[in-house]
C-alpha cells in the first residue's frame, strides 16, 4: 500500500482536483514503465511469517538492505518502515509483505533487470537472517490471527474499518501479494481508453497470473483467492468503474468517483488521523469532523487517491491492480502485457476492439469467473481462455513495434519476457493449476511443501 503522497499546497480551487491528475499527462517519448512487486516473508526453521522486530523480521531485512546495500531509510513514529533508492522504494504491507514499488524506467529489459537486483539482495540478507520469501496471490497455510501488524499509523486505522464495509478486507490487508504495473498517458482522451482496455481485460490477467489456490493449509475453491477477495472487500472503493465507460468519462468523472468514497485518514505531522468513513467534499468546505475548520492540500488529495481501489486505478498514472503474485519470470511478464497492449497505438486500438461492445454486466461477470476457473472461465460466451490468446498475441505484436533492444543489443526487442504467458495460452495451465496438480499428486496434500519449491 502507498506511503503519505506529495501532491502540493492548498486546494483552492475545486478544478485543482482534475488538474492533478491531468499534470501526470505526458508525451509519448517520455512514457515509463513502474513495476511493483509483493512478495511473502517467512522464518524458514518455523516456516512463520516474518514479524517485525526480532533477529529473524522485516526489521532486520530491511537494516540488511539498507547496511549491505545503501538503501536510504523511512521511518514512521521512529520505527523503520521503508527504504528509498534511485528512484525506487521497498515499503511494508500490513501483514509484513515486502513490496518493492521500482522506479520509472523505459523499457521491460531495465525493469525486469530491477527486479532481479531486488531479489538478489533480498534472497542475500534473508539467507543472513534465516529468512525465506515466496511469490503466490494469497497466504497459502498461515491464518489470520497468524499475521503480524506492521507498525503504520494507516494500517492500525483501516482494520477495524474493514469488518465494518465487507467481509474479506482483513485477508486482502495481511494475506494477499500482487503484482502491478504503472504506465502513463498523453491526453485525457488517452487515459480514458487505457482505462476502459485496463479494466475490461483485467481479468484476463487475473485468469493469466492465478496464483491463489490455497487458503488455511487447503485449496479454497478458487484460482485466485486473492480475486476473490477484492470482489467482497468494500464496494464504495473497488470494481469494474462503470462510469469509465460512458461518454463523460474523463478526469471530471473520476474526481466525482472518488469525492463519493468515504475517508480513511488526513497525514499530518508524521501522524495518520482518523477520519474514517468522512467525506472529502466536507474536507473541501473545511467541514471534516477530524479537522474541524481546516481545509485540504494538493497531498491530501493524493493521499485519497490512494485509497480507492477498482482493478485499474488513475493517479498521475494508470496502475493494473488485477494480477496475484507469483514465481520470478512471471513479474517480468506483466509488465510486458500491458506495456505491449497500451503503449503501442495499433496494439492499444485492437485491444479496444476486443471489448468495445461489452456492456457492464459482461465485464463484472468475467471477472468473478476469471477468480474461480482463470483460464477454464467463461462469461457472456466469452471465452477467457479465447480471449487470453488474441490478447497476449496484440500484446506481443505491440512489444515488437516498440522495438526495444536489451542491452547491447544483444537481445532484439521485448517479446520474449511474454513466454510464460504464451506457455499458458498455449497449455490452458496458469501457475494455479500447477499448485493444484502438486497438491493432489506429489506433494499427497503436504502444502508445506510449497515453502521449499517455490520460495524465491
Amino acid at each position: 500500500m502507498s506511503i503519505p503522497q506529495e501532491g502540493g499546497g492548498p486546494i483552492e480551487r475545486y478544478e485543482q482536483l482534475a488538474e492533478y491528475l491531468a499534470s501526470g499527462e505526458k508525451p509519448r517519448d517520455d512514457w515509463r514503465i513502474g513495476t511493483e512487486h509483493e512478495k511473502f516473508g517467512y522464518c524458514a526453521k518455523k516456516q512463520l511469517p516474518l514479524p517485525y522486530e526480532g533477529p529473524c523480521s522485516i526489521q532486520a531485512m530491511l537494516e540488511g538492505l539498507r547496511d549491505r546495500f545503501g538503501w536510504k531509510p523511512v521511518e514512521e513514529q521512529g520505527k523503520l518502515i521503508g527504504l528509498e533508492q534511485n528512484g525506487a522504494n521497498v515499503s511494508l504491507e500490513p501483514g509484513g509483505q515486502l513490496e518493492l514499488s521500482g522506479a520509472p524506467l523505459e523499457t521491460i529489459h531495465q525493469t525486469c533487470d530491477e527486479v532481479n537486483v531486488h531479489l538478489r539482495e533480498v534472497h542475500e540478507v534473508a539467507d543472513a537472517i534465516g529468512a525465506r520469501f515466496i511469490g503466490l496471490g494469497a497466504a497459502p497455510i498461515w491464518s489470520q490471527d497468524q499475521m503480524p501488524m506492521m507498525p503504520k499509523g494507516r494500517y492500525r486505522l483501516m482494520t477495524d474499518y474493514m469488518d465494518d464495509v465487507g467481509t474479506l478486507g482483513k485477508q486482502m490487508m495481511y494475506r494477499t501479494c500482487t503484482v502491478q504495473v504503472n504506465l502513463d498517458f498523453s491526453s485525457e482522451a488517452d487515459m480514458v481508453k487505457k482505462m476502459r482496455v485496463a479494466l475490461a481485460l483485467q481479468p484476463v490477467a487475473t485468469a493469466l497470473f492465478a496464483n491463489s489456490p490455497f487458503l488455511d493449509g487447503k485449496p479454497n475453491g478458487m484460482k485466485s483467492w486473492r480475486s476473490h477477495i477484492w470482489q467482497n472487500l468494500d464496494d464504495a472503493r473497488t470494481g469494474m468503474l462503470p462510469f469509465m465507460f460512458e461518454q463523460s468519462a474523463g478526469y471530471d468523472a473520476y474526481v466525482e468517483y472518488v469525492l463519493d468514497v468515504p475517508m480513511y485518514f488526513v497525514y499530518r505531522n508524521g501522524k495518520y488521523i482518523n477520519a474514517l468513513g468522512q467525506s472529502f467534499r466536507d474536507f473541501l468546505k473545511g467541514e471534516l469532523p477530524a479537522l474541524p475548520g481546516e481545509k485540504p492540500t494538493l497531498s491530501d488529495w493524493a493521499d485519497h487517491l490512494t485509497t480507492v481501489f477498482p482493478e485499474a486505478r488513475a493517479k498521475k498514472y494508470i496502475e493494473m491492480r488485477g494480477a496475484d503474485g507469483g514465481p520470478w519470470r512471471r513479474l517480468c511478464a506483466l509488465p510486458a502485457f500491458w506495456v505491449g497492449l497500451l503503449y503501442n497505438q495499433s496494439a492499444l486500438d485492437a485491444a479496444w476492439d476486443l471489448v468495445k461492445d461489452w456492456d457492464h454486466e459482461t465485464r463484472e461477470g468475467l471477472r468473478k469467473v476469471a477468480a474461480i476457473d482463470a483460464l477454464q472461465g467463461e462469461f457472456g460466451g466469452v471465452k477467457l481462455h479465447d480471449l487470453a490468446r488474441e490478447t497476449v498475441a496484440i500484446a506481443k505484436s505491440g512489444l515488437a513495434a516498440r522495438a526495444c533492444p536489451g542491452a547491447g543489443g544483444m537481445i532484439q526487442d521485448e517479446t520474449h519476457f511474454l513466454n510464460a504467458l504464451e506457455e499458458s495460452v498455449e497449455t490452458g495451465r496458469v501457475p494455479a493449476d500447477e499448485l493444484l496438480e502438486k497438491y493432489h499428486g506429489e506433494w499427497n496434500g503436504d502444502l508445506s511443501r510449497i515453502y521449499s519449491e517455490y520460495s524465491y
